[in-house]
């Protein structure tokens, strides 16, 4: 990846991280663990992959974003915000009464959001239908969803699988969260969906497994997206929690907010991270 490149996106990612304890704190609530292990591949999508404008949410030639573990919309919301969509600042009103900015996502109050989530399981089924559709129509338009390798415990997942496999959707991308850990527990313990590149394979998948923190193997994933005549996969293995060193691997933080103290550790060691990327 060029290094200039590079550096605007993990300048990026930082921000979002920043954006996702700023909500969460302000909040009181809600999910810092998935959206800090996701912030990577959200920069990725939003400083690079796809196409997209800002000040015309609606565009009918984008891409489609759809996030299917709906509950890490702080991680969305702050690409989403640093994108300018709409202002940084509204992150702090994250699940406030009256916020347009609520729990999950709402494609009706929510600029750049594609489809309203929250129920595990649906997002992904919304999100193949959007790339047949635009197969349909003849447009040149690609859809990419994340999930969590928690949700993929739920049974519609397959069926939106195999119904991406029968159609050919060669526009489809599924991003799977692969950090280990959901609100219960470890998944391995829980539901384990291992091997997940396996199953995806089975399922008519062409399928990339990468390290999902690390941008040059995001890059590589998505360069092989855009060349491959199936629906693509890309399982990516994550830290829960990652760039907040009390949160790192830690189930405790999957659906918690952090206090004053947490939160100024937090925001004390990701500004030392965008000093240092801003150097």
């Amino acid at each position: 990846m060029d290094s200039l490149l590079k550096k605007e996106l993990e300048i990026f990612a930082t921000q979002i991280r920043m954006g996702i304890i700023e909500s969460t704190y302000n909040a009181k609530a809600g999910h810092p663990g998935g959206s800090l292990s996701a912030a990577e591949v959200f920069a990725y999508l939003y400083g690079k992959e796809m196409r997209y404008r800002a000040n015309e949410p609606k565009w009918e030639n984008r891409d489609r974003f759809v996030l299917s573990k709906g509950h890490c919309a702080p991680g969305l919301y702050s690409a989403l915000a640093y994108k300018g969509f709409f202002p940084v600042e509204d992150l702090k009103t994250l699940r406030h009464i009256g916020s347009y900015l609520q729990g999950h996502p709402n494609m009706n109050t929510v600029p750049g959001v594609d489809m309203s989530t929250g129920s595990l399981g649906q997002g992904v089924s919304a999100a193949a239908g959007m790339a047949k559709a635009a197969k349909y129509l003849g447009k040149d338009i690609n859809v990419y969803a994340l999930l969590g390798d928690g949700e993929i415990e739920e049974g519609q997942v397959w069926e939106a699988f195999m119904f991406a496999a029968q159609y050919k959707l060669d526009n489809f991308c599924v991003i799977i969260d692969s950090n280990g850990l959901q609100i219960d527990g470890a998944c391995a313990d829980v539901m384990s969906a291992e091997p997940i590149d396996e199953k995806m394979k089975a399922f008519g998948f062409e399928v990339a497994v990468i390290n999902g923190n690390d941008l040059d193997e995001l890059e590589e994933a998505f360069e092989a997206f855009h060349k491959s005549e199936k629906p693509f996969a890309i399982i990516m293995k994550t830290i829960k929690g990652l760039g907040v060193s009390y949160m790192e691997n830690q189930v405790g933080w999957h659906g918690k907010a952090p206090n004053e103290e947490e939160y100024n550790i937090a925001m004390k060691e990701l500004n030392a991270k965008l000093n240092e990327l801003e150097a």
